[in-house]
């Protein structure tokens, strides 16, 4: 476990880090008031609810293993931030997931309507690959990290995770399956970022295969953490809605092993994920204080 003073030390980096992320995204969003104001103002609204920019603070030291100096890569990191909220909309909306609160506020969806959230998205996603084309970036790595954004994201990536998750509501599912959703639609875009960190610090390929590694294990048990939580788990603390998985019979890792089981799984996915981060020492210390929050996560 993590001792109390790596906690504030973890927290305190966690929050530096979300502030330049967010100003990143701060000056790549039109403001909210430009026309047309609706979708500014609903792109915004997810955006800034809050959140901990997990995904940007994995890339950013992901890349620090390798790399001293970040300014360089925080527009990558605002861009993984925009993909990741693009996710987080239309997850939420009516004919997906039906989420009212997402970080402790409405929805995008329930504040603006099903249409604009729908765009809203729509919207994050492309700005996501826009940011990376207006980086400084050279154009190899432009290239690259553009490739995989698609791969990743599309029809053999999160969108087939989204699309088996929907398909097998009410079913009982196999454990092959239930990996396959959840490889896809969670693990993959934690792995992402992970992985444009390994690119953009031009990191060595038994390097690449490691992190990539660390990236698989991490993802997964994130989730069935995220499964256990939403038995478990309140939703004051974690700002959306609990027991909805229950409700509509989603493929969860609790509902196929159970509770315990599933703790289990996910400890020992930590423990594998954080002895991958062995070789690189002191350096991987906040990575290594990460994947315990992980675990021991309660929102």
């Amino acid at each position: 476990m993590t001792a109390a003073p790596e906690k504030m030390l973890l927290k305190k980096d966690l929050k530096e880090k979300r502030e330049l992320v967010n100003i990143e995204i701060d000056r790549f969003l039109p403001r909210k008031d430009e026309f047309p104001k609706q979708i500014h103002k609903a792109m915004r609204h997810t955006l800034f609810a809050g959140g901990k920019r997990l995904r940007p603070y994995l890339m950013i030291h992901t890349y620090k293993l390798f790399r001293d100096d970040i300014n360089p890569i925080l527009s990558v990191a605002g861009a993984v931030e925009m993909l990741h909220t693009y996710t987080l909309i239309h997850d939420d909306l009516p004919e997906i997931d039906n989420d009212d609160h997402r970080r402790g506020k409405k929805t995008c969806h329930v504040l603006f309507g099903s249409d604009i959230a729908l765009l809203a998205g729509d919207a994050l996603l492309v700005g996501a690959f826009n940011a990376l084309y207006g980086s400084e970036l050279a154009d190899d790595i432009k290239v690259k990290l553009i490739r995989e954004l698609a791969v990743e994201t599309g029809h053999r990536g999160l969108i087939a995770g989204q699309m088996a998750d929907i398909l097998n509501e009410g079913k009982k599912v196999s454990r092959e399956t239930l990996e396959y959703i959840h490889h896809n639609k969670t693990a993959r875009l934690i792995n992402l970022p992970i992985r444009f960190g390994c690119y953009l610090a031009k990191a060595p390929e038994a390097d690449l295969k490691r992190m990539t590694k660390f990236g698989d294990k991490l993802g997964l048990a994130f989730q069935i953490v995220d499964d256990i939580l939403d038995v478990e788990g309140n939703s004051q603390t974690l700002g959306k809605t609990v027991g909805k998985d229950i409700k509509m019979q989603k493929a969860t890792f609790p509902a196929v092993y159970g509770l315990e089981k599933s703790r289990a799984m996910a400890t020992r996915l930590i423990e594998d994920a954080r002895k991958l981060l062995v070789p690189y020492g002191e350096k991987a210390e906040l990575l290594d204080m990460l994947a315990d929050f992980v675990l021991t996560r309660k929102f």
